[in-house]
């Protein structure tokens, strides 16, 4: 893939960014140096080896839901620093 200042604009728009002339140097070199180390990996030899799919052997880890206890509404509503009797009250934080 070649990389030029026409595919450099075209990923700066896509992007929105904007970049002077000394910064699209730089992304060119860089991107150079990316697809060179892409193009590279495409080289091995990768045959008998399974794609991998995770980092690690573990997979959705998450612990059991248990149905606990809660605190019911005039609890909760008594620490409140004020309420209606039904919901909590706070600043308004939305001007229009």
């Amino acid at each position: 893939m070649e990389v030029n200042d026409a595919l450099i604009d075209n990923l700066s728009r896509l992007a929105r960014l904007e970049f002077n002339e000394e910064e699209k140097e730089a992304i060119k070199k860089d991107l150079r140096k990316m697809i060179g180390f892409v193009e590279k990996l495409g080289e091995l030899d990768t045959t008998g080896v399974d794609p991998l799919l995770h980092m690690s052997p573990a997979i959705n880890v998450l612990r059991e839901d248990r149905l606990q206890g809660s605190v019911s509404q005039a609890e909760a509503l008594s620490a409140a620093p004020s309420t209606d009797g039904t919901y909590f009250k706070v600043p308004k934080v939305i001007r229009k």
